[in-house]
Formats: structure tokens, sequence, C-alpha cells
């Protein structure tokens, strides 16, 4: 009998090339893309059910707090959340849920997934993932090549060892070679010669198979990774994995680290529709096009479009399109890109520009997500700024001041419970409440239902960073997220 699959998601990447909509500061496996529920979510309800384990998931600091409301919403617990101190790469991150699984399951079999893949049909592809555990369970890596679709330059590409049946079925065969992301021309070649598949960077082996990878081909990996799990801290409900020995490891794909090193691997050809969502061309795609090849969004008309996507990201927003082909639109409050879709993966050299510019949009949302809700800048002054805030039913943020700010608070939409120095009170829709600069403060929502309000600060200086947190339900430290 298979053993049960031991999930590890990876959530940690920051979707540049979806900018506008996907930021480092909220990136696109926590967006609704293509459906109702996040990318992040739809992997772990693809990854779940009989046979599965609950997920391992490793992330960044300022998404933990979204991971797991994210799962919650979904039903899914994790079993352990790794919080990497800084982005190193796959190899560093799939190798620290691998020695975290072994010390809990030795020699379980996991398997390897990113968040923000779109995989139509789960039951399809947890058959491929049945399919590769006995070869899984006999010592082999497996990864899982993708039927390719065109002749895509954006993707590493498989080389198979005998071509898979007409039927496409989910046979486990020797991996003859990786092949780089090749230019156009030889991309046709892949395509049209029958032996290669798409690489979705998809893996399941056992624990102990990883291991002893990275035992022979990068020693000086897996003893920084083991270090930096033996010092590793609790966090709440999470595992900070330990920032020094994490710093020094080598930021390097898992291709680059084993796989192409390793005489043990194996493919599984998936012959059911995937997408990384690599690109706005390939949402594009996802999204069904119409009779004419267009894509809107609600808020989004197109006359006379051909081959184009309209998308406007908040429900303020209306954005028209007369007379387009082959463009991408996609609308925010606060930036626009505008792009021909065959260029949609230069979308990364424009968030690079701007970055270097100094725009805060390249990397930031207008709306910032904490563990107890969100709030969004309104309007920004010299020395004064309007937010809206929005708490979520229960939640509570850090009792806190400010060294140069003062802050009005005036209650929209349910009810607050209000600290201010030594005093404790309720307000209610319509009422308001003053914090002078220095004051120790906190706001709560008690209610069951959200708590909206809109804060109007004063001050010569309105950074986020001019927090000192006293108590913090979250445990965030300080800084401006902790």
């Amino acid at each position: 009998m298979t053993q049960t699959i031991h999930p590890l998601i990876l959530c940690g990447g920051s979707g540049t090339r979806l900018w506008p909509l996907s930021r480092k500061s909220y990136p696109k496996q926590f967006t609704k893309l293509t459906g109702e529920e996040s990318l992040f979510q739809a992997s772990a309800r693809r990854l779940a059910g009989d046979g599965y384990a609950a997920p391992t998931v490793i992330t960044g600091s300022d998404f933990r707090f979204i991971v797991t409301e994210q799962l919650a919403a979904v039903e899914i617990a994790a079993a352990a959340t790794l919080i990497e101190p800084e982005a190193r790469n796959t190899a560093p991150a799939i190798l620290a849920g691998a020695l975290a699984l072994e010390a809990r399951s030795p020699g379980a079999l996991m398997l390897v997934a990113a968040s923000d893949h779109v995989i139509p049909d789960a039951a399809g592809f947890r058959a491929a993932v049945q399919a590769a555990a006995p070869a899984a369970e006999a010592g082999q890596l497996v990864t899982f090549g993708i039927a390719p679709q065109r002749a895509e330059t954006g993707y590493g590409w498989l080389e198979l060892s005998q071509a898979p049946g007409a039927d496409f079925a989910p046979v486990p065969q020797p991996l003859k070679s990786f092949v780089e992301k090749p230019d156009a021309a030889k991309a046709e070649k892949l395509l049209a010669d029958g032996m290669h598949l798409w690489n979705a960077g998809i893996f399941l082996f056992a624990t102990t198979t990883l291991i002893e990878a990275f035992e022979r081909h990068d020693p000086e990996m897996l003893a920084g990774v083991r270090a930096a799990l033996a010092d590793a801290e609790a966090d709440l409900g999470f595992t900070r994995l330990a920032p020094e020995p994490w710093s020094k490891l080598a930021a390097i794909s898992i291709d680059y680290a084993v796989m192409e090193k390793a005489q043990n691997l194996s493919v599984v050809p998936y012959g059911g529709a995937w997408s990384d969502l690599g690109g706005w061309d390939a949402v594009w795609r996802e999204s069904g096009p119409d009779e004419n090849g267009v894509v809107t969004s609600q808020g989004a008309t197109a006359l006379d479009c051909h081959n184009t996507l309209l998308r406007a990201e908040d429900e303020s927003q209306q954005i028209v399109g007369i007379g387009l082909t082959d463009v991408i639109a996609i609308a925010m409050p606060d930036a626009v890109l505008v792009a021909h879709k065959d260029r949609a993966q230069e979308v990364k050299q424009a968030v690079a520009a701007l970055k270097a510019s100094g725009a805060v949009q390249a990397e930031t949302l207008p709306r910032d997500y904490r563990p107890w809700g969100w709030y969004e800048c309104l309007v920004m002054g010299g020395r004064f700024q309007v937010k809206r805030i929005h708490v979520n039913p229960g939640a509570a943020l850090s009792l806190q001041s400010h060294h140069h700010r003062s802050e009005h608070w005036i209650v929209v939409q349910g009810t607050a419970k209000v600290t201010v120095d030594d005093e404790v009170k309720l307000v209610t829709e319509n009422q308001s409440v003053y914090i002078p600069l220095g004051a120790v403060h906190r706001m709560e929502n008690p209610g069951k239902l959200p708590m909206v309000l809109i804060e109007v600060q004063t001050g010569a200086y309105l950074g986020e960073d001019d927090i000192i947190r006293y108590e913090d339900v979250y445990a965030r430290g300080q800084g401006a997220k902790g």
C-alpha cells in the first residue's frame, strides 16, 4: 500500500511578472486571479483529502498570518509553517521542508509544489501523484512533466527516455536530462520531436532520498540548513529558521543544486491542463478568451477588441478598450499596466525600473495586510495621512504608542473597543476618539462582524516604523510589521 503523501507548499515568490496586481507586499499566490479562491488556497485544496497528510508550508515572515488565514478559510490546517529569514531560491526551502518532515516522520513521501500553479483537474493530478509514488518509494527523485501545448520559451523542459503513450498515461520512466529554457527555434524543435515535456517544478520523493542526494552533491548546504533548523525558534504556531546560518546558504534552485547531478531521476508525464501563471499572457489563456480572444473582468468593457485582456482590479474603477489587438491592460488605483501581449514577460523589467526610480508602486500595494485585518491610505499630505482601517472580528491591534504623530479615529462600521492610556471604552458608529502624541493605545474589534474606521494622522513623521509595541497577541516584536 502506498504511503501517505506529505505536501510541501512553497509560498515565498514575489510574482513580479503579474504587476501591478501582484507585488512584493502581497504576491500573486494570495490573489484571486482565476476563480473565487486564491492560487494558494486552490493549491492547498488540490493536495488535500484521502492519502494526503496536512501540508507543510514554507513562506516569508510578512506572509505568515496570510497563510494561516487563507488556509483557515478553506478549512485546512498546516502540519507546520516554516518561516524563511530571507528568500534563498528553492533548494534551501525544499531541503528545510524535507529535514523537518524527516524529524516527524522518517522516510515519508514528500510532494513539493508551488503555491501559484493552476491545475484544473485536481483528481487527475492526484492520480498522477499516486502513479509516481511506487518509484519514489523505491528511491527515485520523481519530477512531473507537462504535455506541451506550444513552443514555450519561458519554461525549462524535460527530455524523456521514451515517448509517452497516446493516452499520456502517468507512467514513471527514467529522466534523460533537464533542458534549460530554450530560444524560440529550439522550443519549436522540442515541441515537434515528442520526446520533451515542460518542467513543472513539481517533485515527489522520500525525505531520506533527498537528504542523501544533498549529502552526495551539496553537503555544505545540508549542513547549513540543518543548522538553521537546529537553532529555529517557535513563534506562535510558526517555526522561524535561524537567520545567521540561513544567510550563508547559496541562493540556488533545487534543479541546479541536486536534480541535474543525480542519477536516480524519474519523470511522470502529465497530460492535463497546467499553468504557472508566469505572466499576464498566461492569465489571458487560462481565463477562457471569448470568440474574439477577449477577456474582461467586472468593470472592464471591450469594444471591437481582439486577443486582449482588460482587468479593473478595484470595484470603483472602469476600464474601456476600443479597437485593441494583442493588448494587456490592468488598472489598479495606484498603477496601470498597458503592454503588448507578446511582451508580457518584460513586466519584470518594468518593475525593476520602477524600483530603481524609487516608486513605491514597484513593490507595495495601497492595501497593507496585517494579522488583524488591513488598512489602506486614502490621502497623504506633508504632515497628515488619512487611512481606512478594517479590523477582523475578534482581532486586536497591538498596544502601542508613537513618537511623532497623533491620531483621530472615527468608527464608520461596527464597534471598536479602544484603550487610551488608562481609559478603555466602546466607540460605536459615527463616534470618534482622539489619540494624543505619545499616548499608549490600542483598538480591538469585540464584535462578530468586521469593524471599519477612518484614521486621520497628523505629525512631523508618519512612517509605519514609528510604532513602539508593548503588547501584541501576534507576537510581532518591533518594527513596521514586526
